[in-house]
């Protein structure tokens, strides 16, 4: 497995708990953010198009790492008056929604076309401020754990 990066314009939506219905005899799963589908689907379409995955796709079978640095737009009070970046304005969104939130929905759509299985990451999140929302995306095989990891 080589690198893939990419990019998922829009507004990245958590993966929120899940809600179970039985219908006719059957277990229906949905997520409880009914906003989290398209936004899936953009990640699902952004990481098709950054992968070309083949239609019988070979997968890493082994650890990918996985980095997703989310940026969301900056509240007004984080201005001046004057449309200037106040001096106090922190650098990493420090609100809702929660960073493993959002990495839960990216990595759930990211299964099957760069890895087998969610279970297979090594995740590294975190949320700044920015312009223009979205998600990049790195994922690759794990690097060695430094000594001071293990």
């Amino acid at each position: 497995m080589t690198e893939v990066h990419f990019h998922v314009h829009g507004k990245p939506e958590p993966a929120g708990s899940k809600k179970a219905y039985v219908v006719n005899g059957r277990a229906l799963v949905t997520d409880a953010n009914p906003r989290a589908k398209s936004w899936k689907q953009e990640v699902v379409r952004a990481a098709l198009e950054a992968t070309n995955v083949p239609i019988n796709p070979v997968f890493h079978t082994g650890a990918v790492f996985l980095r997703m640095r989310f940026t969301l737009r900056r509240p007004k009070a984080h201005y001046r008056a004057d449309g200037s970046l106040r001096a106090d304005a922190p650098e990493f969104h420090t609100l809702r929604p929660d960073a493993l939130k959002l990495a839960r929905g990216t990595e759930d759509a990211l299964t099957g076309i760069v890895y087998r299985d969610d279970s297979q990451t090594v995740v590294v999140s975190w949320k700044v401020y920015g312009e223009v929302e979205g998600v990049e995306v790195w994922a690759s095989p794990i690097p060695p754990i430094p000594a001071v990891l293990s």
